[in-house]
């Protein structure tokens, strides 16, 4: 008999309760999100004000500064995810449905648009405070990973991003009559908790590299360096664990009904897969740049 795990009885919303006729809740997720942006926040204030991780010991940015960014980067977060999974996912729906566009409360986030918004952000801040855009991104990346582990955990507390289905002893039962749409192969449909490998491998492996790169490696000296391993970082883990989540549904053809192989072209690529090609290969461009940029520094 197939070992598998019951998804454990949690409930998206922490608590939720009716006032003159509406219906408001405190969900998981808005938690994850305040919980990820607050910590990185103070992780910002805390490596700008210790001057010898800095070139020059001149951190780019002041303490006032980093209060006004953390405005700005969740303006960028939500408004570059939210546009970014209505470009990349269902441009079709949103184009006739375009009121549906701003009912964020709805769901659909994008990591991929919420990234562009962030770099948006990165570059307008940057020249509006006369920071150095490079060194701005790398402070910004170092504490990204932990916005995205909260946010992986939330998504496995709410059963959505679930894996392809799977024999394996860790496969988890998520609820829901699509999590158990296997095309009739099991009774009971076990799925990868994709949510998970992403929490460990985007979220905290990356998260713990990036802090010892900058604390315990200088990374931050060279101004870009932060910024290109997380790119890579992510980019390689989200085109791995691709390979066990399921597609989303208006990417899965008749013919392949599972959500396993083919979603674009010959090489058979994600649309998860397809978005994190050029993050690899910006964060490579950053790295020589940033090496280059500290070659002198070494003779």
């Amino acid at each position: 008999m197939q070992a598998m795990i019951p998804f454990p009885d949690l409930s998206p919303e922490i608590f939720s309760f009716t006032l003159f006729g509406m219906e408001f809740a405190l969900r998981w997720y808005a938690i994850a999100y305040i919980a990820g942006l607050v910590i990185g926040w103070r992780v910002v204030v805390a490596t700008v004000r210790r001057q010898s991780l800095w070139s020059d010991d001149s951190p780019p940015l002041n303490d006032k500064q980093v209060d006004d960014l953390l405005f700005w980067v969740i303006l960028g977060v939500i408004l570059g995810g939210r546009l970014g999974f209505v470009l990349f996912y269902q441009p079709a729906y949103y184009l006739q449905n375009p009121a549906e566009i701003l009912m964020v409360w709805q769901g659909g986030m994008s990591f991929h648009g919420g990234l562009l918004g962030v770099v948006a952000v990165n570059f307008l801040f940057a020249a509006r405070h006369g920071i150095r855009p490079l060194s701005l991104a790398d402070v910004m990346c170092m504490v990204a990973p932990i916005g995205i582990l909260f946010g992986r955990l939330a998504n496995f507390v709410n059963a959505e991003l679930w894996g392809r289905p799977t024999d394996l002893p860790w496969g988890v039962v998520f609820p829901g009559a699509a999590a158990q749409d296997c095309a009739g192969v099991l009774t009971l449909c076990a799925r990868h908790p994709s949510q998970l490998y992403e929490a460990l491998l985007e979220g905290l492996l990356l998260g713990a590299v990036l802090l010892w790169l900058a604390y315990r490696r200088g990374a931050l000296r060279m101004p870009g360096f932060v910024s290109g391993v997380f790119l890579i970082g992510y980019g390689l883990a989200r085109f791995i664990v691709e390979f066990a989540r399921q597609a989303d549904a208006q990417f899965i053809s008749a013919d392949n009904p599972m959500g396993h192989a083919v979603e674009f072209g010959p090489v058979g690529l994600s649309m998860g897969q397809l978005l994190s090609l050029p993050m690899i290969a910006v964060g490579l461009g950053l790295i020589a740049l940033a090496r280059r940029h500290q070659a002198p520094n070494r003779s």
